[in-house]
């Protein structure tokens, strides 16, 4: 489950394979993080999220502005003053005094309904913005967890290539193997130490891209809590296709439609002139009589000087409609795809889990002791260890790959999730 914002109560804070991190396993001591923290911290201080804000008071300055009604003019007219005869002076002259008024004819309603639609519009792609960076956040936490994993993992083999060592080594000192094999085992320990110092640095920065998610250069934790070996429950491809249409990309396109189609209207409005009526009132000088005025200015349309922006709206609408369609049939063929990877890793996994590694361990303890009882040599023995940790690596990236999966699934599909907090 991603989170869908605005419409949907909030910024919801965990994802579905967040089930998968309630049951922590520190790798070290110290302050743990979890994920609908994370979540938390990533939607109140993101610096791209502040972005959303300034954008608000914009187009809401902008409705403010279409919705506003034009001023009327007072106009001031003095004639038939300093001029010759009896016009001479002011006593013959007449003054008018009128008011203006524009009348729009539908475009300021239009205007204020485009205005509006920008606003859903913008609505709609802050939503996306949110849910992007959440999904990005779960997926770096995941990243975090997936180095702290394949460290854990790195730390059982040094551990194993020491006990390894100490094995060789009674039986060199007995006389049983040749000193090759000791070597052979320290060059292997020297090894795995190398992986494992290359995962603690990797982790490092990992820790250090999940923090930047909320705009912090240091990390204030030193693990995150999760078990990445409880797997995600799969849907029905039925089920997930059923909720294509939360996708928050597709109910951008709806609104996209109702902002075409409110510029549409717009320009088909504009396409009608404005009339100009005024009425004041008139006095006469030189009969000290007073007299009211009026008329009305109305544009001839003998042609229409706004067809081509209402052309330009009209291939607007269709051409988003078309993008609809396009989008649908992209989006359903993608989630396919995602949930034949994600079954296909979830049933890798469950069989290293449940077949090959139970089996390799158990072979492992008996080539062991075979090895002590002198029936196996080093090379055996090391071959079943070096299939022992293929196959747990195998069994930890295909996990990974899995939870990763599901997060690409669940942001794509756009579903509603708990609020931040909430017990999964």
């Amino acid at each position: 489950m991603l989170m869908t914002i605005a419409r949907r109560g909030g910024v919801c804070a965990c994802l579905l394979v967040c089930g998968v991190f309630v049951s922590a396993q520190p790798v070290t001591p110290g302050r743990m993080l979890g994920l609908p923290e994370a979540l938390a911290r990533t939607v109140a201080r993101n610096p791209e999220l502040r972005v959303l804000g300034y954008q608000r008071e914009a187009l809401a300055g902008a409705l403010t502005q279409a919705s506003l009604l034009p001023n009327p003019e007072l106009t001031v007219n003095l004639q038939d003053v300093l001029g010759g005869g009896i016009y001479t002076g002011v006593d013959n002259a007449e003054t008018t005094v009128t008011l203006a008024w524009l009348l729009e004819r539908g475009v300021r309603e239009r205007r204020v309904d485009a205005a509006r639609a920008g606003v859903e519009l913008s609505g709609a792609d802050g939503e996306i913005l949110r849910l992007d960076i959440g999904a990005e956040t779960a997926r770096r936490f995941i990243e975090c967890m997936a180095f702290q994993a394949r460290l854990a993992w790195s730390r059982e083999a040094v551990a194993l290539a020491e006990d390894t060592i100490e094995a060789v080594a009674v039986r060199v000192e007995a006389g049983r193997a040749p000193e090759a094999e000791l070597l052979r085992a320290e060059a292997e320990l020297a090894r795995t130490e190398l992986i494992e110092e290359d995962y603690e640095h990797e982790l490092v920065s990992a820790y250090h891209r999940l923090s930047a998610q909320w705009g912090e250069t240091e990390p204030d934790f030193e693990a995150v809590a999760g078990d990445l070996m409880t797997l995600p429950v799969l849907e029905p491809f039925e089920a997930i296709a059923g909720r294509m249409h939360d996708n928050p990309d597709l109910a951008r396109y709806a609104s996209q439609e109702r902002l075409d189609a409110a510029e549409l209207e717009l320009a088909q409005a504009q396409a009608r002139q404005p009339w100009r009526l005024t009425a004041g009132v008139r006095r006469f000088e030189g009969t000290d009589d007073m007299g009211f005025v009026g008329g009305i200015v109305i544009p001839l349309a003998v042609r229409n000087r706004n067809e081509g922006q209402i052309a330009a709206a009209r291939a607007n609408l269709a051409r988003t409609g078309a993008e609809l369609a396009a989008a649908e049939v992209r989006i359903e063929t993608l989630l396919f795809t995602l949930h034949q990877e994600l079954n296909h890793f979830l049933q890798t996994a469950r069989g290293l889990r449940d077949e090959i590694v139970p089996r390799l361990e158990q072979a492992l303890a008996d080539t062991r002791r075979a090895f002590e009882l002198g029936r196996y040599s080093y090379l055996e023995w090391r071959a079943v260890q070096g299939e022992l940790m293929t196959a747990n690596q195998d069994l930890l990236e295909n996990t990974i790959s899995a939870h990763a999966t599901a997060i690409e699934l669940e942001r794509l599909i756009g579903v509603a999730l708990a609020p931040a907090g909430t017990a999964q």
